[in-house]
């Protein structure tokens, strides 16, 4: 998607609440961008409703925050997704590219034009308990099975459009977007995709047989887990917040959602180089030289 935002937008500012960085970046955040857009609120509580009709008028969404914090404005705007621009006070700041500095320098550029905006792959999770839907919800990053204490091994079966894939047995299983897939997916061994990608990954947690490897498959595929076996405490996680327990007989089913995440994307920016500057991607190792040579 090339699209651009408009001349004088109109913004919503968001970010955790009870962080004095945060109150003080979107203090000189507002300051800043005051004569080249329209503040409409500035939200540090994630309360604002983008289902009114004053919010359904946000041209942009500055999230100064992390990468939590993208998640939860990915979770408040819920079906009305808006471009966001992260702002990084967090730690790794993977989605949250821009520092504060950054964005300060930036911004008339950005405000001129010189950036785009860039879909990124979203999904629907429902839970379905005795035929029933239990509950459904919109994730950008991954949707995850965790074993939990008696930390038996847990076995579920997976199905794509229908057919079989196979029947895991191991410690939990995670369902990521290509987003997703520098986060939970990565920490798992599961392989980094291209945000750009309409693909999804499923890699098993510590699987108990070798040859169960992190799978690729279309952002098109619609999934559905099955639970056999579970331990009392095994429960389902969605972008980082666990909601429920399961039990066996539960079906988790994911399909790609009907709107996108849009991440307003600087012309500084470069995949690869976060890649190299957040993830540690040096290229080589150094080599220390003995004072004795």
């Amino acid at each position: 998607m090339n699209a651009r935002l408009p001349k004088h937008p109109r913004v919503v500012i968001l970010g955790p609440p009870n962080r004095t960085a945060v109150q003080s970046e979107a203090s000189r955040v507002q300051a800043r961008i005051r004569d080249t857009a329209e503040v409409v609120a500035v939200d540090l509580e994630f309360k604002f409703d983008f289902d009114t009709e004053l919010g359904r008028t946000v041209d942009l969404v500055l999230v100064v925050g992390g990468d939590g914090s993208i998640l939860q404005a990915a979770r408040q705007m819920g079906k009305h997704q808006r471009p966001v621009l992260g702002i990084n006070c967090g730690r790794l700041g993977f989605l949250a590219a821009v520092s504060p500095e950054e964005f300060l320098e930036h911004w008339p550029r950005i405000a001129q034009g010189h950036h785009r905006i860039v879909d990124h792959l979203m999904l629907d999770t429902t839970l379905i308990r005795d035929g029933e839907i239990v509950t459904s919800h919109l994730l950008l990053n991954e949707v995850a099975v965790l074993g939990g204490p008696p930390y038996r091994i847990l076995e579920m079966d997976l199905y794509s459009d229908d057919l079989l894939a196979t029947r895991y047995r191991c410690d939990g299983l995670i369902v990521s977007t290509p987003i997703g897939s520098t986060a939970h997916n990565l920490s798992a061994g599961g392989p980094i995709l291209r945000r750009s990608l309409q693909a999804i990954v499923i890699s098993p947690i510590s699987p108990h047989t070798l040859t169960y490897r992190p799978l690729v498959d279309s952002a098109d595929a619609e999934l559905e887990l099955r639970i056999v076996e579970c331990n009392e405490s095994t429960g389902w996680v969605v972008d980082g917040r666990m909601l429920s327990s399961l039990k066996p007989g539960d079906q988790i089913r994911i399909r790609r959602a009907d709107i996108n995440f849009q991440m307003v994307v600087t012309e500084h920016h470069n995949d690869y180089r976060a890649l190299r500057e957040k993830l540690g991607w040096g290229g080589s190792v150094p080599v220390r030289r003995s004072s004795l040579s």
